[in-house]
């Protein structure tokens, strides 16, 4: 095998490596839904008003949720925690 070819093929395995540790450690990182603090069109799901994510109205809406890991909720202006 030619030192290119070798060389691609460790930067290939070193990019499929690190993308697996990243998607293993954000399903392990717990979540919860935040209402309050979402952007016009930036919700995660359904609403009072709709059925589908991206269709908030408006900001800030204490009807709408984005998923964020625990803890980050309490910590934004307005954010409460939803079940």
């Amino acid at each position: 095998m030619k030192t290119n070819q070798m060389l691609s093929v460790a930067a290939i395995a070193a990019v499929m490596t690190v993308t697996g540790i990243a998607a293993a450690h954000a399903d392990a990182a717990p979540a919860e839904k935040c209402f309050g603090v979402v952007k016009a069109g930036k919700n995660d799901c359904k609403g009072n008003a709709h059925s589908c994510a991206g269709h908030a109205a408006k900001d800030a809406d204490a009807n709408e949720f984005i998923k964020l890991p625990a803890g980050a909720c309490e910590k934004l202006t307005g954010g409460m925690v939803g079940k």
